[in-house]
């Protein structure tokens, strides 16, 4: 695609982004910053709100009552206390939602609640599941103290807001809160840079924190640590260079390959740690073990980053969104305009860092095909990064914008939407879990690479391989689904469905019960089995080649489940074009003065696909690089 036709796009993109951020919010009259583009110029001083509608009043059997609701990762219970005519007392009890990303919801919707009395608040963005769960137990409690849940979802708090402005300034402003902008405020703090960072959403995280929590720790004392001494950036190089097509930047490759080891270190000592227990893992990807999971998923690596951050001296600005660069008269980028729902901010600073993430979650800079793969990313990857860094008068280039990271291991968990199953994926593959197409038939190495795994996937009857597992595997496949965000209560659901809507649980007490209920043959899946079980016996896969170090267990006795696994994606492997030193570059191929990039939003240094543990790496070790040559360039 040409750079002036792409530019058309994204430009027609930014018209899109309030649009696709709204889906953090449910139903809700009153916009928040972080739902909605960013002001015109001319100030408002007044956003008006929806008639005030009373809730009515001696309704309620006072006291106190208690009520749960499925919320991301369990339950969500409360403890509502009433008088007779309001809810005095809101509490949430117990729950085991995501620190810093549900537990916003957690922390805010109570007391919204009882100062609102009303059930018709806004969700808070990027926590809409949990804000759901607390709003539907609160709804429970209410109806048991006599109420009209109904009635208070309709009633609305009379807002008036009077937006001010604020000038600000330091050496380093950073767009965007996720992996590679909290690393890169975390290292500036430590090079004694003044530091402001803003981010759209109510909590900092991005990607990283609903990620499956692995990274690439390539010449790490972690790697050598767990046997490991033979890597080297070489083979690192050629690794991803295979992966991506030969598509790959040369020289942020070889930055990439040549610092990662380090900034895994470093990150240590920053307080995210890593588990050395469950060892590196073995993937078709790499010549070398050189993955290891972050302790407690990306979860607890982004609530690691995030309180390290509360130790430092930076200003965190949530729910403000940034929405134009500032230059001065020569084009060198001097600041940023952000917004949040009571302040318009200028803040000038001496470096600017946008670390915005992807545009996954923005269709209008999506490839028809990508926009038919399911997506899983976080609802704020819309693009905003590439959309200011390339509006006239900034003039960034771009790069393989047509290309997205596509996993084969996604379950549809609503229209278009999806959550991954990779992490019970790795587990079952040490165990007897194998992958069949619709007809019963294996058709691939399920220890190949996740590109074989999609490649073989797109191919099939639906675009659809099914994950075949007794009930030992299971049992302890579905244990480990919980970092991506599948509950308990959610798979009880599926297997009730059973196979009738998506996602796709089917079970039965024999192969040829699950066969039939997916219209399989059965006794194609039966000798399927059969056959897997004697490569099992004799150490080797005469088809496909799977490891005998991953062939330990036959297939043994049901109950059976069928598993859909369905493309998905949340990375976009296209953005910024940035030289070695992560400064931005313009259509002319000059560096824009002030502008760095980090992270996501660079295109370029995966190729057309990124291996597994790969993101989460470059994020932390381009975060880390950025705030280190700012630091240099701004040395008197």
């Amino acid at each position: 695609m040409k750079s002036k036709q792409l530019h058309n796009r994204i430009f027609a993109a930014a018209a899109a982004v309030a649009l696709t951020l709204s889906m953090t919010a449910c139903k809700s009259n009153t916009p928040t910053a972080s739902t909605t583009a960013a002001p015109a110029t001319t100030a408002e001083t007044t956003t008006a709100a929806p008639e005030t509608t009373q809730a009515p009043e001696g309704i309620y059997k006072a006291g106190t009552y208690t009520a749960s609701a499925p919320g991301l990762k369990g339950d969500v219970t409360v403890e509502v206390t009433f008088t007779a005519d309001a809810l005095e007392k809101v509490e949430i009890t117990d729950h085991q939602e995501t620190p810093g990303i549900g537990t916003n919801a957690v922390d805010k919707l109570p007391d919204e609640i009882v100062k609102t009395q009303s059930l018709g608040v806004d969700a808070v963005a990027g926590a809409t599941i949990t804000s759901d769960a607390i709003l539907a137990a609160v709804a429970d409690c209410v109806a048991q103290a006599g109420g009209d849940a109904e009635a208070l979802k309709a009633v609305k708090a009379e807002t008036t807001t009077e937006k001010t402005a604020e000038n600000l300034s330091a050496d380093l402003v950073i767009i965007g809160g996720g992996a590679a902008g909290m690393t890169a405020c975390m290292r500036a703090e430590e090079l004694d840079l003044s530091v402001i960072l803003v981010e759209k959403m109510p909590f900092m995280g991005g990607a990283i924190s609903i990620s499956g929590g692995n990274q690439v720790v390539m010449g790490s004392d972690l790697q050598k640590n767990a046997g490991v001494t033979d890597d080297s950036v070489q083979s690192m190089y050629e690794d991803f260079m295979k992966n991506g097509a030969d598509l790959n930047v040369p020289e942020l490759l070889t930055l990439y390959a040549e610092h990662v080891g380090e900034t895994s270190d470093w990150l240590q000592a920053q307080g995210v740690t890593f588990d050395t227990e469950g060892g590196l893992h073995q993937l078709a990807e790499y010549s070398h073990d050189r993955e290891l999971a972050y302790t407690g998923s990306g979860a607890g690596a982004a609530e690691a980053m995030r309180q390290a951050i509360a130790a430092t001296d930076a200003t965190v600005l949530l729910e403000t969104r940034a929405a134009e660069l500032l230059t001065d008269e020569n084009g060198a980028v001097t600041g940023v305009k952000a917004s949040s729902d009571s302040t318009d901010y200028t803040i000038e600073a001496k470096a600017v860092l946008i670390a915005t993430g992807g545009y996954g979650n923005n269709k209008e800079l999506l490839t028809e095909e990508m926009q038919q793969a399911l997506y899983y990313g976080p609802v704020s990857s819309t693009g905003d990064g590439v959309i200011m860094a390339t509006a006239e008068g900034i003039d960034a280039d771009t790069r393989l914008m047509e290309y997205g990271k596509r996993y084969p291991n996604g379950i549809e968990v609503s229209q278009g939407i999806a959550k991954s199953t990779i992490g019970g994926n790795i587990t079952g593959w040490t165990m007897s879990a194998i992958l069949v197409n619709s007809q019963g038939q294996r058709v691939v190495n399920e220890k190949a690479s996740n590109r074989t795994i999609l490649e073989t996937e797109l191919k099939q009857e639906g675009q659809m391989l099914y994950l075949l597992m007794d009930e030992e595997t299971f049992s302890v496949w579905k244990t480990k689904l919980g970092g991506a965000g599948i509950s308990q209560e959610d798979i009880d659901g599926y297997l009730k469905l059973n196979g009738s809507a998506a996602p796709v649980f089917i079970h039965g007490d024999s192969l040829e019960e699950v066969a039939e209920t997916a219209g399989m043959d059965p006794d194609t899946l039966k000798a399927t089995v059969d056959t897997y079980n004697g490569y099992v016996q004799s150490g080797k896969d005469e088809e496909f080649g799977r490891p005998a170090d991953f062939m330990t267990m036959e297939i043994g006795d049901g109950p059976y489940y069928l598993v859909e696994q369905k493309p998905r994606f949340a990375t976009t492997m296209g953005g910024l074009v940035v030289n070695d030193l992560l400064e931005v570059q313009n259509t002319s191929a000059k560096t824009i003065t002030g502008l760095y990039a980090a992270g996501e939003v660079i295109g370029g240094v995966m190729g057309d696909d990124s291996p597994s543990g790969a993101n989460n790496g470059w994020a932390v070790t381009s975060g880390k690089l950025a705030a280190e040559q700012i630091a240099k360039t701004l040395q008197p």
